[in-house]
This record gives C-alpha cells, structure tokens and sequence, in this order.
C-alpha cells in the first residue's frame, strides 16, 4: 500500500501560504513552485538505497556512502507540471524528464490525453510524476496508467496542494503509488476547483488566463 507524505516543513508551508496569496505575481509563483518542488523531491528521495564506498579525502582513506545505482525519471504533467521540473532537476541533474500532456474537460471534468513522450529506458528507472494540483485526481490517475504501460521499477507523486476527493481517488485506483503533498485542502468546488486552493497553477505559472 503506498503512503501519503504531508510535508509539514517550515521552508514549503511558508511558500505555499505565499502561493496561495492571490496578490503574488506570476514570476515569484513561478520560483516558488520550483522551490517547493525541490524540497518535497527531497523528502520523496529520503527512502534511496546507499552502498558504501572507499574515498580517499586530502587527509586520509575513509568509507562514505552513495546512492546505489538509481535511474530517476520525471514525468510532469503539462502543464503546471512544467513548473516544478526545473526545481527537481537542480536536485537530481542526471535524471531522465518524460512528458504526459492531459487537460480538463470543463464539462465532464475529465482528463483528455493528448501527448506522451517518456525515456526510451523507463522500464529501468524509478519514476516520479509531478503535478501541482491533485483536484479531481483525474489527470493523475490517468498519467499513472500511461506510465505504467511502460512497466517502471516504481512510481511516486509529487503535488503541492490536494483536494480529499482527488487523493481518495488516486488511492483507489493507484494504492502502489506513494503521494507527497504540502496540503491536504478543504474540499473541491462545483467547478472541480481545490478550495480553498490557490487558483489555476497553471495560468499562474505562465501569466495566462
């Protein structure tokens, strides 16, 4: 059964109260979402196997340990994912980035997929889908199902804030899948919007409307 990891870190609840503020402009929305995407990669990372190794410091020979063969692959889903990829990347340069291009149907509020593109060798890493908002779990769950066509060493979820039927949602369809989150919201509205939630991410990434 996968877990769920609300990161209650000072540095990300700050940002996110910061994110949340209807008054913040596009571009420190932007940074911010970097920011907070690094350090809840962070806290997804902590369970990364080491093994030992011998180095030789300008004093002496001692062990030390590195992570043990990982392959990271990011997977954003377009477009607010796009937001926090660069955050990630300055965590862990080496790793692959796949796309997952699905929007909202504003009607049946249902995920439309419209573009997948993943590393040739997903099969060999361990994947982490990233998506700021996790409302109706739909776009997740169904990016989720695309990439495990591909048949990856395991997969995480990385949002910043989520509404409890989305979450419940994923779970159900997806309880492998361990998901880190900033937030645990009230609950979505009649549009499917997370409340109370800090609007559109994407538009608020990209200064769109």
């Amino acid at each position: 059964m996968g877990k769920v990891v609300i990161t209650k870190h000072p540095l990300i609840q700050h940002k996110l109260a910061l994110l949340r503020d209807k008054n913040t402009g596009s571009k420190d929305f932007r940074v911010m979402v970097g920011e907070m995407a690094m350090l809840m990669c962070f806290e997804a990372m902590r369970d990364l196997p080491l093994v030992e190794i011998e180095v030789e410091t300008p004093l002496t020979i001692t062990n030390t340990r590195v992570i043990s063969g990982t392959k990271i692959a990011f997977v954003p889903i377009l477009r607010a994912g796009l937001g926090m990829i660069d955050g990630v990347l300055n965590l862990v340069p080496s790793a692959r980035v796949g796309h997952i291009g699905l929007y909202r149907d504003p009607d049946s509020l249902q995920p439309v997929d419209y573009y997948c593109k993943l590393p040739i060798d997903v099969s060999e890493r361990d994947v982490i889908v990233l998506d700021p908002m996790l409302a109706t779990g739909g776009s997740a769950i169904d990016a989720i199902s695309r990439i495990k066509e591909h048949a990856p060493k395991s997969i995480k979820f990385i949002g910043i804030i989520a509404a409890p039927e989305g979450l419940q949602a994923l779970e159900e369809a997806h309880p492998d899948v361990d998901v880190f989150l900033a937030s645990l919201d009230e609950k979505l509205d009649e549009h499917g919007y997370i409340v109370p939630g800090l609007g559109d991410a994407g538009d608020r990434i990209f200064g769109t409307k």
